[in-house]
C-alpha cells in the first residue's frame, strides 16, 4: 500500500509538473508576441521619423516637398525656384540659388513616378543663367502631369519663361516681372557675330514665351526693347495684373487658388483616363 501511495504521489507530482509546463509555453508565446509587436512599433516609429527628417532636409536644402495631406488625397510635388538660377559656374556661397543639376533629375523623377499626381512651382527669382533657365523651363513644359506655377515677389529675366512653362500660371498682385534683352558678363568680342549670337539667344527666349502664353511675338519683343522704363537701361517692369492683361500670366491669385487649380487639373486628368 505504501508503494501504491508513493506511486500515486509520484503520478500526482508528474501531473502537476505537466500542467505547469503546459501553461508556460502560452505565457512565453504571449510575451514573445508582445515583444515582437513592440519591436515592430519601434521600427515603424523609426521609419516615420526618418521620413520626416528626409522631408525636412528636402525643404531646407532643395526647397522641395510633397503635399499629400489634402482632402482629395492627391500627391502634389512642390518645387521652389528661388534666388538666382545657377548655371555651369558656382555662384558665391552668400547667394541664394536654384541649381539646375538638382532640379532636372527631380523633374525626371516626377515624370517617372506613379505616386506623384501633379507639380506646383513657386517662383521668386531675379533670373540667372539663360541655358540653365531654359533647360528647366523645357523640362517643366514637357511633363505629362498637370503643372501650375505661382509667381511670388518676382520672376525676372529668365524667370519669365519659367513662369509660363507650366500648364497654368498665377501671379500675386504685388509680384513683378522684368523683361529685358540678354546680357552677358565677362569679355565680349566687338564683332558682328557677337550681336548675332545675342539675337539668337533672345529669339529662343521670345519663341518659348510666345508658344507657352497668350502674348504675341511683336508685343513681347516691344516690351523687351522698351526704353521708356528704367529696367537697367532697356526693358519693361510689369506688376501683377499687368502680366495678365498682356496675356503672359493666366490669372492673378495666391496659394489657395493655385492649389485649387492643380487639384482640379488632376481630377480632370483622372476622369479622362
Amino acid at each position: 500500500m505504501l508503494s501504491v501511495r508513493y506511486m500515486d504521489n509520484i503520478i500526482e507530482e508528474v501531473n502537476d509538473g505537466d500542467s505547469d509546463n503546459q501553461s508556460n509555453p502560452s505565457e512565453g508565446q504571449s510575451e514573445k508576441n508582445n515583444q515582437g509587436e513592440k519591436k515592430d512599433n519601434q521600427e515603424a516609429e523609426k521609419i516615420k521619423q526618418e521620413n520626416e527628417d528626409l522631408k525636412d532636409k528636402k525643404i531646407s536644402e532643395y526647397g522641395q516637398t510633397v503635399l499629400d495631406n489634402n482632402k482629395k488625397e492627391h500627391k502634389i510635388h512642390l518645387l521652389s525656384i528661388i534666388g538666382e538660377i545657377e548655371g555651369h559656374e558656382c555662384l558665391p556661397q552668400h547667394n541664394k540659388t536654384t541649381k539646375y543639376e538638382h532640379v532636372l533629375p527631380q523633374l525626371a523623377a516626377i515624370e517617372d513616378s506613379t505616386e506623384i499626381d501633379g507639380l506646383l512651382i513657386l517662383i521668386n527669382t531675379v533670373g540667372g543663367d539663360v541655358e540653365a533657365g531654359l533647360a528647366i523651363a523645357e523640362m517643366v513644359a514637357s511633363l505629362s502631369k498637370p503643372t501650375v506655377s505661382l509667381v511670388l515677389g518676382g520672376s525676372h529675366s529668365i524667370g519669365v519663361p519659367l513662369a509660363v512653362s507650366a500648364d497654368y500660371s498665377f501671379i500675386v498682385p504685388t509680384a513683378t516681372m522684368i523683361i529685358h534683352p540678354v546680357r552677358m558678363n565677362g569679355t565680349v568680342i566687338g564683332v558682328t557675330q557677337t550681336f548675332e549670337y545675342f539675337e539668337k539667344i533672345q529669339a529662343r527666349i521670345i519663341r518659348f514665351v510666345v508658344n507657352h502664353s497668350g502674348i504675341s511675338h511683336d508685343d513681347f519683343k516691344s516690351l523687351m526693347l522698351d526704353t521708356n522704363q528704367l529696367a537697367k537701361d532697356v526693358g519693361s517692369i510689369l506688376v501683377g495684373e499687368e502680366t495678365v492683361k498682356l496675356k503672359i500670366i493666366k490669372e492673378v491669385g495666391g496659394i489657395k487658388e493655385a492649389l485649387a487649380k492643380i487639384n482640379e487639373m488632376i481630377d480632370e486628368r483622372a476622369n479622362r483616363s
